[in-house]
C-alpha cells in the first residue's frame, strides 16, 4: 500500500505492507530510533508516540491505520521549540532527574506531552492515568511526576 502520513511535521510517503507495524516503519524506514520496542505486546509503553495528538503504542499500530495521520516522535519534540532546543518538558525531565537508564523516557515524554496538550493543569492522578501504559523499571515515578508538574506550571506561567 502507498502510505501517506506526516511524521514530525513533514509529509511522508512510503510503500509498505498494510500490516507493517509503526515501530518498524519509524525505526527501519525513517531512522527514527527514539521509539523503542520493549515488549512488542503493548505492555511497556517504550514505543509510545503521538498519533493525531493521542498517545499510541507503535508496536500495536499497523500501517493501514495511519493513512493521513500525523505522527510525533521524540525526535520531533525539538521541532516544537522555536530555536530547535529541547522542549520545556524534555528540559524538566532532565532538571528533575526523571531520566534513569533512558529507555522508557521517549514514551514517557510523549505521553506527558499528549496530556499537557489536553490539560494544562493536570492533577497528580491525571498524570498517573496518562502514564499508566508506560513502565519505568528504574525510578519510582516521583521524579517523572515532578517533571510533568513542573513543565505544566512553566507552560501555564509562560516560562
Amino acid at each position: 500500500m502507498q502510505l501517506n502520513f506526516t511524521v514530525n511535521g513533514k509529509p511522508c510517503q512510503l510503500e509498505v505492507d498494510a500490516d507493517r507495524r509503526l515501530v518498524d516503519i519509524l525505526r527501519n524506514d525513517l531512522d527514527l530510533t527514539g521509539c523503542k520496542e520493549g515488549c512488542a505486546e503493548g505492555e511497556c509503553g517504550a514505543c509510545t508516540v503521538l498519533v493525531n495528538g493521542r498517545a499510541t503504542l507503535a508496536c500495536l499500530t499497523l500501517a493501514a491505520s495511519l493513512m493521513d495521520a500525523c505522527v510525533l516522535t521524540i525526535e520531533g519534540m525539538q521541532d516544537l521549540s522555536p530555536l530547535g532546543e529541547l522542549d520545556s518538558l524534555q528540559q524538566a525531565f532532565i532538571e528533575e532527574g526523571a531520566i534513569q537508564c533512558g529507555y522508557c523516557t521517549p514514551g514517557m515524554v510523549l505521553s506527558a506531552h499528549g496530556l499537557l496538550e489536553q490539560n494544562a493543569s493536570p492533577t497528580e492522578e491525571d498524570i498517573r492515568r496518562a502514564l499508566a501504559g508506560n513502565i519505568c523499571r528504574c525510578s519510582g515515578y516521583t521524579q517523572i511526576i515532578r517533571a510533568i508538574q513542573r513543565a505544566a506550571r512553566e507552560k501555564r506561567e509562560g516560562i
